[in-house]
């Protein structure tokens, strides 16, 4: 029995196995402020600071940059230009070249780049920025989508996605519309700034910390900033105080700038933005143009449609074209058209280059689909829900996506009855009409929206994922892998899965910063994939030691291996039960290997872009919300009164933190489509760069009723333990806030009429919309 207990009967289970509503790994470190956050971190001695000088125009020639009283302030050690740049003067995502560190001739947007001073602290370095002396000759600026499509303005080329024939399918239609509308960009308003400390190390060699979502990339664009090879640069990131797509790409100018000083100098340098100037000069969600032409049948069913995205981009190319493309994936939401054509152009602007955000795309195209429902079912006089209901997917042949793709694991009909049951929708709506009938000046809006949204990388070798995981002799686990915490939990439920997998309690295992040096070549944490491809790659290095272990208990214990099962912090071997930390120490003494990297890889997806034919995911995420809203038609104000939603999980790998994501996820597109406005001015000037002018949701925001369910059902894909992506779906739940208001403005007409509403449904225009719709009912009578 070699010393060990016999077999125990009943296993308790280990604590934070995979399914358990486990806490945050930081929740509490994030309550008390003991979460170090890249400017938490000890200034190593002698650091020194880094700030941007910024452009002040949108569009014009650098005639002459005067630098003198720069360097000549207080605390300045040093400035550097793009003529101080040993290797590429570029840090664009897709390597186009046309993201410069520092801008040298031509300034692009206002609040580009033109040089950066290191001084002995922040605010040394900040006031000898605004010193410098810069002459501009003014060009032209493009500062619109209407702007660029009338100058032919554009960052890349067009696109267009087809089945069908659209144009004679709404020809031979007995109802067609026209319409266009516009939604406005968001700003990420991540709590941590763009933040990174960059420390030399010999040979010219740089290790920086950096609050990034994609370590590797900024690995990459360092190296090419300094003209070395990948392997002198190590990136760090333990955690990220927000990150929404705002960390993706826009890190690596600032950890370049770092860097840069840091070898220059051979002193480590931070670069901390202040939030203005974070505001100005980063990137931020795409604003649209959607226009569409549709044609239906009596019951609104689609039987074509034609849809005109414009996307500003900005001023480079930056992810666009990703995001464009995902836009015209989800054009279609969760319909079937039989005949489609999506025509996508990518505007080139004199404005901050826009970049990844929470649903990249997605969104905009869903927004785009949902108003072409409210327009069909005001023109039908029909509930916008059974318009909504008669175009969903279906079986064979109505389950083919624009893109050519099979929708095989569609729950959207049964997902909207139970929800539409489970919220009373149909009582409410009734009661709602009556109330608007009743009352002169508040007046209430409902609406029921559902949400598919596909996961994977749409740049197909982005999706694959490395970890590496090590035991112990005491029985302990170190746990690495290339996804980043950025709030959402995936940190968590990794380790959950390495728990589960060796059968040991959560706490054995030990959550580590992503780093460059132990996991390379990782793709960046976004596109909801974290737990999908992180979670596989953990349990895939976690199985090769698990089998490592299997296979030395057989011989050491002379049983065979199916004979030896991994039970909760302790393994049954033949008849006996040895602990698990024991059985590690006895692997070591044997001379096995307690170290093991893991990969994965996603499956099945393919995509041709030049046919636009494919399938680029490996599966869908479902959801669908109901909103209740009371406007005042005198002033525009409003407030949403209830929401219930029912988001499709798969089976979660941790519900608590599922919900957390979806509620805040609903919350953060609820602030798009409402009162995040970004405005800028005739000479390209962001005007809403702080907080006093750019209003994100607050707690006062959240509806007094709020329920959230997740549905509990394995996904058919095997992903992770069946579960499926929860990050970024749940932001889309929140057009039903949108159409909400919609449909309350609506009610003056008697629900005859859709209202020119654009987005974000500020109370301003929530206002001008009453008055169009009014206006169009006095016209009528």
């Amino acid at each position: 029995m070699h010393g060990h207990s016999p077999i125990s009967l009943k296993a308790a289970a280990i604590r934070g196995g995979v399914r358990n509503s486990i806490a945050h790994d930081s929740a509490a470190k994030h309550a008390t402020g003991a979460a170090v956050y890249i400017d938490d971190i000890p200034e190593p001695a002698g650091t020194l600071h880094a700030a941007p000088g910024l452009s002040a125009r949108a569009h014009a020639r650098v005639r002459s940059m005067d630098l003198a009283k720069v360097r000549a302030a207080p605390g300045v050690v040093l400035v550097l230009t793009a003529a101080d740049i040993p290797g590429a003067n570029d840090v664009s995502p897709i390597g186009a070249g046309d993201d410069p560190v520092f801008a040298r001739d031509v300034v692009e947007f206002h609040g580009q780049v033109l040089f950066a001073v290191i001084a002995e602290s922040h605010v040394a370095a900040r006031c000898a920025a605004k010193l410098a002396r810069v002459e501009y000759e003014d060009l032209a600026p493009v500062l619109t989508v209407d702007d660029a499509l009338q100058a032919n303005s554009f960052v890349l080329p067009e696109h267009v996605m087809k089945r069908g024939d659209a144009a004679a399918a709404i020809a031979r239609a007995p109802h067609r519309l026209k319409g266009a509308f516009v939604h406005g960009g968001q700003e990420h308003f991540y709590l941590e700034g763009q933040a990174s400390l960059a420390v030399p190390m010999e040979d010219g060699d740089v290790a920086i910390h950096c609050s990034t979502q994609h370590p590797t990339e900024v690995q990459h664009n360092i190296a090419h900033v300094l003209g070395r090879p990948n392997n002198a640069v190590t990136v760090e990131c333990r955690r990220m105080g927000g990150g929404f797509g705002g960390k993706e790409t826009q890190g690596s100018q600032w950890a370049a700038i770092a860097a840069l000083a840091a070898v220059k100098l051979k002193r480590p340098v931070k670069c901390r933005l202040d939030r203005d100037d974070d505001m100005i000069a980063t990137g931020k969600r795409h604003d649209f143009r959607i226009g569409y032409e549709v044609g239906y049948d009596d019951q609104g069913r689609i039987l074509g449609i034609d849809f005109h995205h414009a996307a500003r981009c900005g001023y480079s190319a930056d992810l666009s074209g990703a995001i464009a493309d995902r836009a015209m994936f989800h054009a279609d939401n969760g319909y079937f058209f039989e005949a489609v054509r999506i025509r996508s152009q990518r505007c080139k602007t004199n404005t901050v280059s826009n970049t990844a955000f929470r649903g990249f795309g997605g969104p905009q195209g869903m927004l785009g689909v949902e108003e072409v429902m409210d327009a069909i079912a005001r023109e039908r006089g029909l509930d916008p829900l059974d318009v909504r209901r008669a175009n969903l997917y279906g079986d064979a042949p109505r389950n083919v996506t624009p893109f050519h793709m099979e929708v095989e694991d569609n729950i959207l009909p049964e997902l909207l009855t139970q929800l539409e049951e489970s919220s009373a929708y149909r009582a409410r709506r009734q009661e709602i009409t009556q109330w608007n009938r009743e009352n002169a000046y508040l007046k209430k809006g409902i609406a029921l929206t559902p949400v598919k949204f596909g996961i994977s990388f749409t740049t197909s070798h982005l999706n694959q994922a490395g970890a590496l995981v090590h035991v112990y002799t005491d029985g302990s686990v170190h746990l690495n892998h290339g996804g980043t915490e950025m709030g959402q939990g995936l940190f968590v439920k990794v380790a959950q899965v390495v728990a589960e997998e060796f059968q040991i309690d959560l706490d054995q295992v030990k959550i580590t910063p992503t780093n460059t040096g132990k996991v390379p070549n990782t793709s960046a944490t976004a596109a909801s994939s974290g737990s999908d491809m992180n979670g596989m790659a953990a349990q895939a290095a976690a199985r090769k030691i698990k089998q490592r272990l299997t296979e030395f208990a057989a011989e050491k214990y002379k049983v065979k291996a199916e004979d030896i099962a991994f039970l909760p912090n302790r393994v049954r071997i033949g008849n006996q039960e040895v602990p698990f930390k024991d059985l590690v120490k006895q692997a070591y003494m044997g001379r096995v290997s307690l170290s093991a990297t893991g990969y994965y890889r996603i499956p099945k997806i393919h995509y041709d872009r030049e046919t636009a034919s494919g399938r680029p995911f490996l599966y869908f995420a479902y959801g669908a919300a109901v909103s209740e809203v009371m406007i005042d038609i005198l002033t525009g104000e409003y407030t949403l009164t209830r929401v219930d939603i029912l988001h499709d999980a798969g089976k979660s790998l941790n519900p608590a933190i599922d919900l957390g994501q979806v509620e805040g996820g609903f919350i953060q597109g609820m602030g798009w489509l409402t009162s995040e406005e970004l405005v800028f001015d005739e000479q390209g000037r962001l005007r809403t760069h702080a907080p006093s002018t750019y209003k994100i949701p607050t707690c006062a925001d959240r509806p007094a009723d709020f329920r959230m369910q997740l549905l509990e059902r394995p996904n058919r894909e095997e992903t992770i333990h069946r579960s499926k992506a929860v990050g970024e779906p749940p932001l889309m739940l929140a057009i039903s806030v949108f159409r909400a208001i919609s449909d309350a403005i609506a009610s003056i007409a008697d629900y005859r009429v859709l209202p020119h509403l654009d987005a974000p449904a500020t109370p301003e225009r929530v206002l001008f919309a009453i008055e169009e719709v009014q206006a169009r009912v006095e016209a009528a009578e």
